[in-house]
C-alpha cells in the first residue's frame, strides 16, 4: 500500500461518518464496516482517528487483520519503519582456484551423501517450525520441498486462515476449497504413495511428479495443519487420506478407472466408514453385514457405522462388512456408490473438528455389485492394517502442527502481554512451559521424520509388520504432546483461550480438538500396548536374543 498519512491526517477522521484508525502503523477506513462490526459501532467509534493497535490485539488475532486487510487498509503512516533491504552479499574469495564442477541435477535429500542447509523461512521463530525452515542441515529436504512448502503456505496465509474460524462456525468449509484441493494437484500426493499423475487432470506446479516423496506429502499435510483447525485439516484430506488409498492399492482396474479421476480432480469425495456404534478399536469384532445374493453379483449390505469423516458429503465409502465368519477372518472391504441407494447419512455434533462432517451412516439392504469388493473376500481386515499405518502418520503430523502452533501463539503473546510490569516472557514460569513444550515436540518431530524415511526406503508388508509397534507408539506421543501443549498454551494465555475468537482462538479451538486426535486411529492406550506387543513379535521373529 503506497498511500502514507500523518497522525494529524488520521485524527481529522474521527467521526462516524469518516472514521480511520492505525494499527500497527496501518491505516484502516472503517467508515464502512461498522453495521458489520461483530462487537458493534461504538467500540469502533471510540478510537475513530487514533492508533487502536492495543485495543485490537486485546481482542483478535493475526487470522482478522489478514481476513480484512486488503479490503480496509487504505495507506500507512509516514512514521512506519521502511522494510529493512535485503543485505547484499558479501563475496568471499576462494583459495582453491579450480573451475567448479556443475551442479547436479536435485535428487531427493534423502537419497543424497551430502546435503546443504536451505535458506531461512517463515517468522525464525525458535521451534516454532521444523528446524529445516531455519537452515539446520537436513539429510531429508531439498529445493522441491521448499518449492512446495512456500506455494502451500501462501495459499494458507492467503486463503484458509483468515477465514477458518468462520467455516469452524458454520460447521463447512466451501466445497469450492475441495475443490481447489483437486485442482492444485495436492490430492494425488496424500495416498502414502507414488504421484498419482496417470489419474488427474491436475498436477502440483511446484514439484515434478517423479520426484514426489513421502516427505512432500509430509510437509503438504504439515503446511495444511498451520490453519490451527482440525475440523479444516480433516475436512479437506481426513475421508479422502484413509478412504482413498485402499481404492487404488486394492480396487480392479476398472473400478479405479471410473472412480479414482473424479475423486482425485476434487469433483467426487470418498470417504472410510469402518468404525461402527460397537466397534471402534475393536475392528475385527464389527457387524455391518453383506450377504452375496442368490445370483451372485451382488452384496446386499446392512449394518451402520459411527463418527465417519466427511460421510455427509461423500459419494463413495469404502466400507468394512461382515461377509464371513466371526472375527478378523470373516471381513470384507467394499466400495460403496451413494447412488446404489439404502444408503443415509446424518450430521453428527461433536466435541471439536466442528467443519469435517463427523457422520452417522445406515446402510439398508445396498446392492453393491461384487466387482466393486476391494481386495479378496474375507481378507479385507489385511487391507485395513496396511491402511493405519497411514492414517496414523496422518494424525502425527497434524498433532505436532497444531502443537507448534500452540507453542508460536505462546511465544507471541508471552512477548507482548505484561504482568506485574514485565512482559510475560521475562517470568521463568512462562519460559519453563515453553521449553516443555518444545522439547516434546521437537522429539516427537524427530522421531516422526525418522519412521518416514523408513516407509520410503522398505517395501509395504516390510513396513506394515516392522514400523507398526513404533507408529503407534508416536501416535500416542504426538496426541500427548498435542494435549500438554494445548493445555500449557491455555494456562498461557488464561481467559483469553477460553472464549471462542479472538486472540485466544486458535488455542481454545485447537483444545476442543484434542480428543478427537487421541481416540480414532487407535486410542492412547491402545497404541501403547500395540507399539510394544507388535515390535517384540517382529523381534522375536527375526532372532531377539534375551
Amino acid at each position: 500500500m503506497s498511500n502514507t498519512y500523518s497522525q494529524g491526517d488520521v485524527a481529522s477522521h474521527n467521526k462516524a461518518d469518516s472514521l480511520w484508525i492505525v494499527v500497527d502503523g496501518d491505516v484502516y477506513d472503517l467508515t464502512k464496516f461498522q453495521d458489520d462490526h461483530p462487537g458493534g459501532k461504538k467500540i469502533l467509534q471510540r478510537v475513530a482517528g487514533k492508533d487502536a493497535s492495543k485495543q485490537f490485539w486485546k481482542y483478535h488475532n493475526e487470522g482478522i487483520l489478514k481476513k480484512y486487510k486488503k479490503q480496509l487498509q487504505i495507506g500507512s503512516l509516514d512514521t512506519k519503519p521502511k522494510p529493512a533491504a535485503e543485505p547484499t552479499p558479501v563475496a568471499v574469495p576462494q583459495k582453491d582456484t579450480k573451475k567448479p564442477e556443475p551442479k547436479a541435477v536435485p535428487q531427493a535429500a534423502s537419497d543424497s551423501g551430502d546435503s546443504e542447509a536451505l535458506e531461512p523461512f517463515g517468522a525464525q521463530i525458535p521451534f516454532a517450525d521444523p528446524g529445516w525452515y531455519q537452515s539446520y542441515h537436513s539429510p531429508y529436504f531439498n529445493e522441491t520441498h521448499a518449492a512446495l512448502r512456500a506455494e502451500v503456505r501462501e495459499w494458507v496465509e492467503t486463503a484458509i486462515e483468515p477465514n477458518v474460524t468462520e467455516w469452524d462456525e458454520k460447521k463447512l468449509v466451501p466445497a469450492e476449497i475441495y475443490k481447489e484441493m483437486g485442482s492444485r494437484g495436492y490430492l494425488a500426493g496424500l495416498l502414502g504413495m507414488h504421484y498419482q499423475k496417470d489419474y488427474t487432470q491436475n498436477v502440483i506446479k511446484s514439484v515434478p511428479p517423479e520426484k514426489w516423496d513421502l516427505f512432500h506429502e509430509m510437509l503438504l499435510t504439515d503446511e495444511l495443519s498451520r490453519s490451527a483447525s482440525g475440523g479444516f485439516v480433516w475436512n479437506v484430506i481426513g475421508g479422502f487420506g484413509i478412504g482413498c488409498p485402499p481404492l487404488v492399492k486394492f480396487g480392479k482396474k476398472p473400478l479405479v478407472d471410473r472412480i479414482l479421476p473424479g475423486i482425485l480432480n476434487g469433483d467426487k469425495r470418498i470417504c472410510l466408514a469402518i468404525t461402527e456404534p460397537d466397534a471402534g478399536s475393536d475392528v475385527a469384532n464389527l457387524t455391518c453385514e453383506a450377504k452375496l445374493s442368490e445370483d451372485g453379483k451382488h452384496y446386499i449390505v446392512n449394518g451402520e457405522k459411527k463418527w465417519i469423516t466427511n460421510g455427509i458429503w461423500c459419494d463413495y465409502f469404502t466400507t468394512a462388512v461382515r461377509t464371513g465368519g466371526p472375527g478378523m477372518n470373516g471381513v470384507s472391504l467394499l466400495l460403496i456408490e451413494r447412488d446404489f441407494g439404502g444408503v443415509s447419512t446424518r450430521r453428527m455434533d461433536c466435541q471439536g473438528v466442528w467443519s469435517s462432517g463427523t457422520t452417522y451412516i445406515t446402510f439398508e439392504d445396498v446392492k453393491v455389485p461384487v466387482e466393486n469388493l476391494l481386495g479378496k473376500e474375507n481378507q479385507g481386515f489385511r487391507c485395513i492394517m496396511t491402511n493405519f499405518n497411514h492414517e496414523r502418520i496422518g494424525i502425527i503430523i497434524q498433532c505436532l502442527r497444531f502443537s507448534r502452533v500452540c507453542y508460536e501463539e505462546s511465544v507471541r503473546y508471552a512477548n507482548k502481554r505484561r504482568t506485574f510490569g514485565k512482559k510475560l516472557m521475562e517470568h521463568p514460569v512462562i519460559r519453563l512451559k515453553l521449553a516443555h513444550m518444545a522439547r516434546q515436540i521437537e522429539a516427537s518431530y524427530n522421531w516422526l521424520e525418522n519412521l518416514i524415511y523408513q516407509c520410503q526406503k522398505m517395501g509395504e508388508t516390510e513396513a506394515m509388520l516392522r514400523l507398526g509397534g513404533p507408529i503407534a507408539g508416536l501416535k500416542a506421543q504426538a496426541t500427548v504432546t498435542f494435549e500438554f501443549c494445548a493445555r500449557e498454551a491455555s494456562q498461557i494465555f488464561g481467559g483469553l483461550s477460553y472464549s471462542r475468537g479472538g486472540q485466544g482462538g486458535k488455542v481454545e479451538r485447537l483444545y476442543r480438538d484434542v480428543r478427537a486426535y487421541a481416540i480414532p486411529g487407535g486410542s492412547e492406550e491402545i497404541m501403547l500396548d500395540l507399539s510394544i506387543r507388535q515390535s517384540m513379535r517382529v523381534a522375536k521373529a527375526v532372532g531377539m536374543k534375551l
